[in-house]
This record gives structure tokens, C-alpha cells and sequence, in this order.
């Protein structure tokens, strides 16, 4: 990651964020007020761990749920992507605004690109290419405020920020700490929240081993640990160790043969380069036999007021179920307003330490025998996530409103909505079917988003459906078992229509 450039950079970019202030209190709240978003879903992470995730070229599409801004009329919206978006899927996202003509809705949108489908973070392209940062600079016109949205702040945002002039809404990357697993884990404490067992910090796979043994002496009943990177992503940072199968490890040599990497393909000493770099935590995997992994997403403002926008039950695959896959919407009714509760008391510290912009915290939930759920923190997504866009979808959609007081998410006309969603809807059979073929199918099989209802199927990663046969959807329905049968019968739709 690059380094801190030093005072003067962050005294001029804390300048550019005073004005992120000012344009809360004037420009946001007006739908006609003049104004730019500059859109930059870079994800400025580890890239070698993201290249673990199948079809992460096509991530930086997440981010075009933003394309539902231009449902205001006098907003402009440029949108920066390594290689260009077929304009099928732009087509797509603008015929789903409400109220507005899909013609006066890309007149306002500005598609840039890097041309480069290399393996480095999107913001890293941009800053090489001084001519399209001025082509960003000029799509903003003289009499309107703008301001920077990324996917996760970094130093690279910040660089990209001062050359274009804007302040960015996100959390400043020197407070990044406190989306590490690590700064995760020491703002529990802070919080007074229950978390499992485990030691941060950690520096090496020494460490690693020393609080293996640690954490293993003092819950001798523990039947495994979770190893986790500090800045891993979608659980393909975390690795996974027995000791019910593989006892008390002793040396460098037992981790090597025992440890298993969530991500696929990731070796042990690739692992351990990384815990070098970035270091990690150990601690317990919780067990239990009835468990759930909620969380809960936040959004603390310019103007310093906490949300509490949604709450999800995460749906989790691979590894001892490390790796996010989707998501439903809300969290169970048992716990949805404890996750409110709870989510809330994170963000009063994170604003009282200058955290702004949208997070998850995330959570693994056991049942007791009494009948309560205990709720372990378990980490902090200071960025967007995985269930960032689809919530950020059904809202445009929709013009509702999430209540984290009674767990319940209403239209304005007083309708209850759910949905599922998911990243990870695939098949290698789906290979070779185009973003138009998918549209054609989801018409003519009537699992299309009817605006009229506002329930349906809103498709998203179109652009990984042909090469990688993944998409992602959001099935939104007005039960909970009707926004699962309509992934279920989306996915036996798309199996069909592969099979002929």
C-alpha cells in the first residue's frame, strides 16, 4: 500500500472534506440541486487475494446501483472503470429508474475507462493516465458541487481526491486500523461487545502458532481456530486449524501440514508472506447448533449522524462456511433489532474517532438453550460490501425506508419488502450466455423487476456471466419465502435455458 505522504497532503485533503460538510446541508438534500458524483469503484485491496475470487475483473460493476442517483434530475454521474461496460448492461440499470426517461438519464452519465484489464486496483490506473484524470475533471461542470465515491478509501483515493480537487465520501485511510481485523477486535473491547476468544496483532505464523497454543490451553474444549489476515477480503484471508483432528500444534512444520486456507490455491508460505505484510488475529470458531452470521451495515454522515441502514442474515460457503456467497434482507425478527442495537454503539465510537460513509460490522449468533441469541462481533467492513448494493438497489427502487427498531423495511405506500441476493449465482453452463440473453430469458420467464409491484429479480456482474458463468441477482418479494422462491426459481430458469 502506498505511504502516508506526509502533513501537508493530509492538512489539504482535510480541507477538501470541509466542503463534503457544506454539501450535505445544501446540496443533498435538494433531488434538483447541480451535482457530480465521480464514482470510482476501485477495490484498492490485496490483489492477490482478490485474484482467489472468481471473475473479480467484474466487481467494480457492483458499484452501478449508484447509476439509480440520476433518478435526480440535475445530477450528473461519472463512472470510472478499468475496461469498458457493455452498454446493454448500462441500458439495463437506466431502464430501471422510476419516473425517469432512460434518453435524460444517460445524457447525464459519463462512462471513462482505463483500458486495462491488469491485475492492479482500479485508482492505481487512473493515477498513471493524467488525461483521464483531466477528462474527469472536465465532466464536472463549473456551477455544480462534486464529490468522490469509492468502493474502500486508500491512499491511492486520497492522491486521486487532490489531483481532481473533490472531497471524497468515505473514512479517511488513516483510520483504516480500524477496519482491520485487528482494529476490529480492540474496538469491541471499547464497545463492550461479546467476541470470541482470540488474540490480535498477530506479526508472523510464529505469533500464529504461539496464539494457537494460547488460545487452545485456555478453552481446552475448543475444537477449532480461525487464522484471518488483517485485511483479507470475503473470507479468502482466513485459513481454518483443528485441533480436533490435528491436536496442539509445535512447530512451523505442524501448520504447514495442517493448516487449510480458505481461498483456493492459496499455499501455506503465500499465507505466511502475508501475514508479514499485514499481519492477523487468531481466534476462536464459534460453535453451535443453531448459528447464524448477521450483520449489520451503518452509515455515519458528514453532518455526524449515525444510521442504522440494514441488517442481513449472510449466506456463507466454502471452508467451514468462511466465504461470503449472499445475503438476505432483513436479519431474522428473533435478533434484527439487537443488531440495530448493537450496530449502533460501533458507530458512536467509529464517529467519535472521525469514521464517515457506509460499513458493515458482522457477526456470527449462537441460540442458547434459554432461547436468547448471544451475538459474537467478529469484524468491521470500513468500505462498501457485499451487502452494500443490494440494499442500495431495493432503496432506489423502492423509496423506502429500513426501521433497525422493528427489523422491518417499508415502501412509502406502506408495503413490507424482503429479498435475496447473492454474487454468486453459477454454473459453467452459463458460460457463453451474453447479458442480452439473460435479459431475454428473465422477460420471457417473468422473473424481470416489475416496477409496477416492486417485487422481481434485479440482476447485477452481468458483465462475468459469459466468460465466468457467475452473476448476481436481488430477488425482492413481499415475504421472505417469496423473495427465496423467486432465486429458486431464477436459478431453474437460467439451468434450463443453459441446458438447451
Amino acid at each position: 500500500m502506498m505511504p502516508f505522504a506526509g502533513e501537508v497532503d493530509k492538512a489539504a485533503f482535510e480541507a477538501l472534506q470541509a466542503g463534503l460538510v457544506y454539501q450535505f446541508e445544501h446540496s443533498f438534500p435538494d433531488p434538483v440541486a447541480p451535482k457530480t458524483v465521480i464514482v470510482v469503484p476501485s477495490q484498492t485491496l490485496d490483489q492477490e487475494i482478490l485474484a482467489k475470487v472468481s471473475g473479480i475483473s467484474h466487481y467494480e460493476e457492483r458499484l452501478l446501483c449508484l447509476l439509480m442517483l440520476l433518478r435526480m434530475p440535475r445530477t450528473r454521474l461519472v463512472y470510472i472503470t478499468s475496461l469498458p461496460i457493455d452498454e446493454t448492461i448500462i441500458d439495463y440499470y437506466l431502464h430501471l429508474l422510476p419516473g425517469v426517461p432512460p434518453r435524460h438519464a444517460r445524457q447525464r452519465l459519463t462512462l471513462l475507462s482505463c483500458y486495462d484489464g491488469s491485475p492492479r486496483s482500479l485508482t492505481e490506473k487512473i493515477l498513471e493516465r493524467p488525461r483521464l484524470i483531466e477528462k474527469i475533471r472536465r465532466s464536472i461542470p463549473d456551477d455544480h458541487v462534486a464529490h468522490l465515491v469509492g468502493f474502500n478509501i486508500t491512499p491511492y483515493e486520497h492522491r486521486l481526491a487532490l489531483q481532481l480537487g473533490i472531497p471524497i465520501y468515505g473514512t479517511p485511510y488513516w483510520l483504516s486500523h480500524f477496519g482491520t481485523k485487528s482494529g476490529s477486535r480492540e474496538l469491541f473491547r471499547r464497545v463492550g461487545l461479546l467476541l470470541p476468544p482470540g488474540y490480535e496483532r498477530l506479526r508472523d505464523m510464529e505469533d500464529v502458532l504461539q496464539a494457537l497454543r494460547l488460545l487452545k490451553y485456555e478453552q481446552p474444549h475448543l475444537r477449532k481456530a480461525v487464522i484471518k489476515l488483517n485485511d483479507g477480503f470475503s473470507g479468502d484471508g482466513n485459513a481454518i486449524y483443528s485441533f480436533e483432528k490435528y491436536g496442539l500444534p509445535f512447530s512451523d512444520d505442524d501448520l504447514r501440514a495442517h493448516m487449510k486456507p480458505v481461498a483456493r490455491d492459496m499455499e501455506y508460505d503465500a499465507f505466511a508472506q502475508k501475514m508479514r505484510q499485514m499481519g492477523g488475529i487468531v481466534e476462536a470458531f464459534v460453535d453451535g447448533a443453531e448459528k447464524a452470521s448477521p450483520s449489520v451495515q451503518c452509515r455515519i454522515t458528514p453532518l455526524r449522524q449515525i444510521e442504522v441502514v440494514s441488517t442481513h442474515d449472510q449466506l456463507l460457503g466454502g471452508r467451514d462456511n468462511q466465504v461470503y456467497l449472499g445475503a438476505t434482507f432483513p436479519a431474522h425478527r428473533a435478533y434484527a433489532h439487537e443488531l440495530g442495537q448493537l450496530g449502533y454503539r460501533v458507530a458512536q465510537v467509529l464517529m467519535s474517532e472521525g469514521v464517515i460513509g457506509r460499513f458493515g460490522i458482522d457477526f456470527v449468533s449462537v441460540k442458547a438453550p434459554n432461547g436468547w441469541w448471544q451475538h459474537y462481533a467478529i469484524e468491521i467492513n470500513l468500505r462498501k460490501g457485499g451487502t452494500t448494493h443490494p440494499y442500495l438497489m431495493l432503496q432506489f427502487l423502492t423509496d423506502g425506508y429500513y426501521d433497525h427498531h422493528t427489523g422491518e423495511y417499508q415502501t412509502p405506500q406502506g408495503y413490507t419488502r424482503y429479498y435475496f441476493a447473492t454474487d454468486n449465482m453459477h454454473s459453467s453452463a452459463y458460460c457463453g450466455l451474453t447479458p442480452d440473453d439473460l435479459l431475454d430469458i428473465a422477460v420471457c420467464h417473468d422473473i424481470h423487476y416489475d416496477a409496477a409491484v416492486q417485487e422481481g429479480v434485479v440482476f447485477h456482474l452481468l458483465g462475468a456471466l459469459s466468460q465466468y458463468g457467475k452473476l448476481g441477482s436481488v430477488c425482492i418479494g413481499s415475504t421472505p419465502e417469496q423473495a427465496k422462491a423467486l432465486y429458486q426459481k431464477t436459478k431453474a430458469v437460467l439451468d434450463e435455458a443453459a441446458s438447451l
